[in-house]
């Protein structure tokens, strides 16, 4: 495990992912449906759920109106429900829906330490449950979900050894190639996940590229990218973000099955989702729609909602450079946008711009 996550065992989680775990916003809030994010490398994986905790509550779950008021209106009883359903639905992909493997830390050591491997109080107590139905993953889930929730439980990197261990070793290395052959790369004292990872959380598979399907490395090596439309979307922009086809995200990742995106921006996660199914199946939908935006930065109390217009008409185009000033610098959450639409404008509708 720690050989696949690091590329050692001597290394060990940082601070900010032993604290990490999935807690929601107080229930019945403009950030019911929202969890708590906090900051380093779990945030990733943190935002990459609650992508999926916004298709559930929005999309799949039974008997429940898809509107923005919807997301707010939910009590804790609910929270739950969404946060297993979620978390559940990530690790039966991931099991290619023949079983999930759930790992939970018991009282008794499993493991004990030797010179090449370093202890952290925690690994070495990991007990594994596989469940080979999705309905009875999510019951598991949900029971046990103090597990991956409360205060100290480590719960991030519970569910990112669960996943792992969902996939399997044999399907990952499958999954991997030769530009990535762990999934954390050190950072600032910390770790950050590399892509495999985030692909792992939407696709199910720990494919280390955004492209569509393989392509040819400069030296010829078969590098893995996206081969089926996924669940959720990825978007991503930063100012570092190289041109060439590698870091180009493909239509795989743009243009999901439902409209939620975890997107990118200069390392820092969000999402953005439309409470439109049809958004993605009619272009007509397309030209003029609103966008909700939800950062987890804690000065943010509600999502914002952006109006993203594709609509966008030659002739006004002077008249915007009027207004907004010439060589009117763009948000990067714009940006990211603009990936997906070309040429889009976007209105915050009275929101300051952050990102």
């Amino acid at each position: 495990m720690r050989q696949n996550l690091f590329g050692n065992t001597v290394y060990v989680f940082s601070c900010d992912w032993k604290k990490a775990c999935f807690r929601f916003h107080d229930p019945f809030s403009d950030l019911a449906f929202a969890l708590e994010v906090g900051k380093g490398g779990a945030q990733s994986i943190q935002m990459a759920v609650q992508g999926l905790i916004i298709k559930y509550l929005l999309f799949t779950r039974e008997g429940k109106d898809c509107n923005f008021h919807s997301l707010c209106a939910i009590s804790k009883q609910e929270q739950k429900q969404a946060l297993a359903a979620a978390l559940a639905g990530i690790l039966w992909v991931a099991g290619e829906a023949e079983k999930a493997t759930i790992c939970l830390v018991t009282e008794d050591t499993q493991v004990t330490s030797t010179p090449d491997y370093a202890g952290d109080n925690f690994t070495e107590r990991l007990q594994l449950f596989e469940v080979l139905e999705k309905e009875a993953t999510e019951k598991f889930i949900y029971d046990h979900l103090q597990c991956f929730s409360g205060e100290g439980s480590h719960g991030v990197i519970l569910f990112l050894y669960s996943l792992i261990f969902s996939r399997t070793f044999e399907r990952l290395q499958k999954d991997l190639d030769v530009s990535t052959i762990h999934l954390l790369q050190p950072n600032a004292g910390g770790f950050l996940c590399r892509q495999a990872v985030l692909n792992m959380v939407l696709t199910g598979r720990a494919s280390p590229h955004v492209f569509n399907g393989c392509q040819n490395g400069k030296s010829q090596e078969i590098l893995h990218g996206v081969p089926a439309r996924s669940s959720i979307g990825y978007l991503q922009w930063g100012k570092q973000t190289s041109e060439d086809g590698l870091s180009q995200v493909g239509s795989m990742l743009k243009t999901p099955k439902f409209p939620i995106w975890l997107c990118n921006i200069n390392g820092s996660y969000s999402v953005l989702f439309s409470t439109n199914r049809q958004l993605l199946a009619d272009w007509k939908a397309e030209q003029r729609f609103d966008l909700h935006l939800y950062g987890g930065q804690p000065f943010q109390k509600k999502p914002a909602r952006l109006t993203v217009d594709t609509h966008s008409h030659p002739w006004e185009s002077d008249q915007r450079e009027e207004e907004h000033g010439p060589g009117r610098r763009f948000s990067p959450v714009e940006m990211a946008i603009r990936t997906k639409w070309r040429e889009a404008t976007i209105n915050w509708n009275g929101t300051v711009p952050f990102f």
